[in-house]
């Protein structure tokens, strides 16, 4: 599947993951749990997690975490499959 093809069906799905204060950690195993059910995710990066790091940076570093690829980041919001 490509990666336009991977985008087009993450336009519709819901944020189920979101990344706050307590930081990549606290979401690393919800990530890969979600991951192993389904093709898609989609992750929002709040404020709070941001700090001086962009979402791409986080976004990248979160899919190493969890050895997944990372779709695309879009505003907060990355998709990982």
């Amino acid at each position: 599947m490509t990666d336009q093809e991977l985008r087009k069906q993450a336009h519709d799905l819901d944020v189920t993951v979101w990344v706050g204060k307590s930081g990549l950690q606290a979401v690393t195993d919800e990530l890969g749990d979600q991951l192993s059910d389904r093709k898609l995710v989609k992750v929002k990066f709040l404020r709070a997690a941001r700090g001086g790091t962009s979402v791409d940076e986080l976004a990248e570093e979160l899919a190493e975490r969890v050895d997944a690829d990372l779709v695309e980041t879009r505003g907060n919001t990355a998709v990982y499959h």
